[in-house]
C-alpha cells in the first residue's frame, strides 16, 4: 500500500498546522519536566499530595517547571514547591 503525501495549499492552513505543531511541542516539554519533578520526589521518598500533583501537572510554564525541578532536589515536602 503506498501512501500519499499532501501539501496544504493555503497559507492559513500551513501557519495553522505550525501553531499546532508548536503547541503540542510546548505541551510535550512541560509533561516532561512534570515527569522530572514527580521523579525527583518520588526518589527522595516524598508525598505528593494530589492537589500539588494536578498544579504541577496542569503548569505551562517552563520557567517555573524548571525553578521546581532544581528546587525539588532539597525540598522539604512537595508542596514547598508551589511557593517558590
Amino acid at each position: 500500500m503506498q501512501t500519499e503525501t499532501r501539501e496544504f495549499l493555503s497559507d492559513w492552513a500551513r501557519d495553522n498546522v505550525a501553531k499546532g505543531e508548536a503547541k503540542g511541542e510546548a505541551k510535550g516539554e512541560a509533561k516532561g519536566r512534570a515527569d522530572s519533578i514527580f521523579t525527583v520526589l518520588s526518589a527522595r521518598g516524598l508525598d505528593v499530595p494530589d492537589d500539588v500533583r494536578t498544579a504541577i501537572g496542569e503548569c505551562s510554564d517552563l520557567e517555573r517547571l524548571d525553578a521546581w525541578v532544581q528546587a525539588a532536589i532539597t525540598a522539604q515536602s512537595a508542596r514547598d514547591l508551589l511557593d517558590i
